[in-house]
């Protein structure tokens, strides 16, 4: 069985190469990414693609192998349904959970996460609108658009935002920006790093882009 170290790692590469392509994970990406020092994670990456988890050029970075991309699914798996149960059935605020579960997702068996999948009716995204893989490492339909790239007169429905920030959980869920939220870009006002959107009845918020750029949508 993987330790939680090397599960961490694994995950994370499996979220940067999400970024695009080809994506490669960085010794700097990952070093900020799990708060350790560049040189812990070179020794890292080494000892993992020694186990044959993933593919390391010094200079390049890592890419996980078809071994470490399966393992890291699981761990995925488990932590966002995880953090789906805490909100749904312990009533935890959606705020808090990540955190949690980023303790849970290395304790829970296989047995029980099915379970879990079971009981929430096999569900298809997290409390923050993140797709959860089934139990074959599949996903479903994840593309989506940051806000602040939305051109103005458009509606769009929101689909998934950051979960690693409580605050920024706290400050969106006040403006009523949950995943599923409907609502029409009005405007982008580059001078002022703002953006305007209506939501239902005619409400208007305004929102930066920073804090847009973190808000995924899909038309």
């Amino acid at each position: 069985m993987a330790t939680s170290n090397v599960e961490d790692y694994l995950k994370q590469i499996f979220l940067i190469e999400q970024g695009g392509p080809g994506e490669r994970a960085s010794n700097g990406a990952l070093a900020a990414a799990l708060g350790v020092t560049p040189a812990s994670v070179t020794t890292m990456v080494k000892t993992l693609a020694e186990s044959g988890l993933v593919d390391y050029e010094a200079y390049g970075g890592a890419r996980l192998t078809d071994k470490g991309r399966q393992l890291a699914v699981r761990v995925l798996r488990r932590h966002r349904l995880v953090e789906l149960f805490l909100v749904r059935v312990l009533r935890l605020d959606w705020s808090e959970v990540h955190e949690e579960a980023e303790r849970l997702e290395h304790a829970v068996s296989e047995r029980v996460v099915d379970r879990i999948d079971e009981l929430l009716g096999r569900p298809g995204a997290d409390p923050h609108g993140h797709p959860i893989p089934s139990a074959a490492g599949e996903f479903g339909s994840s593309a989506a658009t940051p806000l602040d790239q939305v051109e103005p007169g458009r509606r769009v429905r929101v689909a998934r935002v950051s979960d690693h920030d409580a605050a920024f959980l706290r400050a969106i869920e006040k403006l009523g920006l949950r995943p599923g939220t409907r609502l029409t870009v009005r405007s982008r006002d580059a001078a002022t790093d703002s953006l305007a959107v209506t939501l239902g009845r005619g409400r208007r918020e305004v929102l930066g882009l920073r804090a847009a750029a973190r808000i995924l949508v899909e038309c």
